[in-house]
C-alpha cells in the first residue's frame, strides 16, 4: 500500500503538510495575501489584516520566514524600522492562496445556498 507525502509519517508530522498547514493557517493566509500586494511594517500589516494578536502576528511571520516564504529586513535605524515581504517563493505561494480567496468570494452565494438546503434537511 503506498503511502501519501500527506500522511502522519510516525509520530512526527510529515514536511510536506506541516508547510501546506503554515501556508493555508488562518493567519498565514492573510499575511500571504496582504504581503502579496507590497511589503508592510508590522504595525501597518496588523491593522490591515484585524483582530490578530502581536503575538500570534509574530508568530506567523517566524514561521513563513523560516520557510523561506517571508523577507524579514530590519534595518538599523533608530527608532528600529522592520519591513516584511515575500520572497519569490512567497509571492508563488501567495498567488495560489489569493486565487482561492477569489473563488471563495465568486462563489459565496453558492455556499450560502448549499448551507441553506443543508440545514433545511437537518431541521
Amino acid at each position: 500500500m503506498a503511502v501519501s507525502k500527506w500522511t502522519l509519517e510516525g509520530e512526527a508530522m510529515c514536511p510536506h503538510r506541516l508547510v501546506l498547514e503554515h501556508v493555508t493557517s488562518r493567519w498565514g493566509v492573510l499575511v500571504l495575501i496582504e504581503l502579496n500586494e507590497r511589503s508592510y511594517r508590522f504595525s501597518e500589516l496588523r491593522r490591515a489584516i484585524g483582530r490578530v494578536s502581536e503575538k500570534m502576528l509574530t508568530q506567523t511571520l517566524q514561521t513563513l520566514e523560516r520557510d523561506g516564504l517571508v523577507h524579514r529586513d530590519a534595518k538599523p535605524v533608530i527608532p528600529p524600522r522592520v519591513d516584511y515581504s515575500l520572497t519569490d517563493l512567497g509571492r508563488e505561494a501567495a498567488q495560489l492562496v489569493s486565487a482561492l480567496g477569489t473563488w471563495t468570494n465568486e462563489r459565496m452565494d453558492d455556499v450560502v445556498k448549499a448551507r441553506e438546503t443543508y440545514d433545511r434537511a437537518r431541521t
